[in-house]
């Protein structure tokens, strides 16, 4: 199950900024699906796995088209609620690389601890609760402490926000963060392998059983109790980061699910993000990835 963000993608590809008062052709554009819980959740279902989204949609079209596509996904949507509009997520990407993130996501779009007691059902069935960080503190304390009553696996990815951090830390299994989270976390930059294995082994203490931290312009570092591995960044065309980090989370789990070793999950998630990096986009196609399944497009 991942509880997290839903909303609207719109993708565009220019050659550049307009000036002020000017303007751009756009080269390429896509519309679609998005949002990090979304992203995940899609990521998940193409690497084979069962996967149910808890989150909020408008009442309005863009809502209904967003619903559409999770259900041709195989993404289930049972505990999905809809009120407010949609929210409106916009990647302009302007070269390589190069990414500007334009988010337009109303109040009424957060995840509540109400919309969760409506979604309990689906709880039960789970063997891994997958929160993004960016939904409020109250939301994923009760998500965590469901998800432990229910014997799940619990997955954070993002930096808990202080004032409860403590105590989610200490019901979470797995905490994923990028490089400007594990900076939150650390309170002070993370700028080597050797910063961030010293920040893993502090989370540890806290509570997670496996932590992994991005480390800019190396990649990414697992530590668990008894080692830890360096996962390098792909040697691959960047053509667009944006849902790197939710399709890393999306191997991380489905290579845990498969099987408990960690350094094969670990290598599954860094695939992961490396095929996404390579897309316009939050949305990836992993399904190159899945047992028996065909290289990625």
């Amino acid at each position: 199950m991942v509880v997290g963000q839903i909303g609207r993608d719109l993708v565009l590809r220019t050659d550049g900024l307009p000036p002020v008062g000017g303007s751009v052709d756009v080269g390429e554009r896509w519309e679609g699906l998005g949002g990090k819980g979304a992203n995940q959740a899609v990521g998940l279902a193409q690497l084979g796995v069962p996967v149910r989204l808890v989150g909020v949609v408008g009442e309005d079209r863009a809502g209904d088209a967003v619903l559409r596509r999770a259900g041709r996904d195989g993404i289930g949507t049972a505990g999905v609620v809809r009120r407010g509009r949609t929210a409106l997520l916009v990647d302009l990407v302007d070269g390589p690389g190069s990414r500007r993130l334009l988010e337009d996501v109303p109040p009424e779009g957060l995840v509540s601890v109400a919309d969760l007691e409506r979604a309990r059902t689906a709880f039960a069935a789970a063997d891994t609760v997958s929160l993004q960080l960016q939904q409020p503190s109250a939301t994923l304390l009760a998500a965590a402490r469901l998800a432990r009553r229910r014997g799940a696996r619990v997955v954070a990815d993002g930096a808990p926000d202080p004032a409860v951090r403590g105590e989610l830390l200490g019901l979470v299994d797995v905490l994923r963060a990028d490089a400007a989270e594990a900076e939150l976390l650390a309170d002070r930059p993370v700028r080597s392998v050797r910063d961030a294995r010293a920040l893993g082994h502090r989370l540890l203490a806290a509570g997670p059983s496996l932590v992994a931290l991005a480390v800019p312009g190396e990649g990414d570092l697992l530590v668990w109790p008894d080692g830890d591995l360096l996962l390098p960044l792909a040697d691959v065309p960047v053509a667009d980061p944006t849902g790197a980090g939710d399709a890393f989370v999306a191997g991380l789990v489905a290579g845990l699910r498969r099987d408990p070793d960690v350094r094969a999950a670990g290598r599954l998630a860094a695939a992961a993000a490396g095929a996404t990096v390579q897309r316009l986009g939050g949305r990836p196609d992993l399904s190159g990835l899945a047992p028996g399944g065909r290289s990625p497009g």
